[in-house]
């Protein structure tokens, strides 16, 4: 299956923002904001959750939520609050389904397609 990225802007509630690049799984409960940008944006932890990796492992990470820009739009959405390591921006299901998008599994050898 083919690998999509998808340009987004996440703003803190000062009015800062981010623009990154974010894997787009359908795997994911949540969005994800690496350390470093939530960092830069002043994100503040609203609660801690358990997730289950998909190997099984279970973790705890701390869920904020800010505004996301995409393409598509801009909302309100969570976002889980990465833990150093936690590098690549990920967009969530949650995050898709809010922004009534849907991915599409693509025909051999092309890209996932997202609408």
């Amino acid at each position: 299956m083919g690998v999509r990225t998808i340009k987004g802007t996440a703003l803190g509630s000062d009015g800062k923002q981010v623009t990154r690049d974010f894997l787009v799984d359908s795997g994911a409960q949540y969005t994800l904001l690496p350390h470093a940008t939530w960092q830069e944006l002043g994100l503040e932890p609203k609660r801690r959750q358990a997730f289950m990796l998909v190997d099984g492992t279970q973790i705890e990470r701390d869920v904020s939520e800010c505004l996301l820009v995409l393409p598509q739009g801009e909302g309100h959405t969570p976002v889980v609050l990465g833990e150093p390591g936690d590098d690549e921006p990920i967009l969530g299901v949650v995050t898709l389904e809010q922004f009534g998008l849907m991915l599409t599994p693509p025909p051999e050898n092309q890209a996932v397609m997202l609408h």
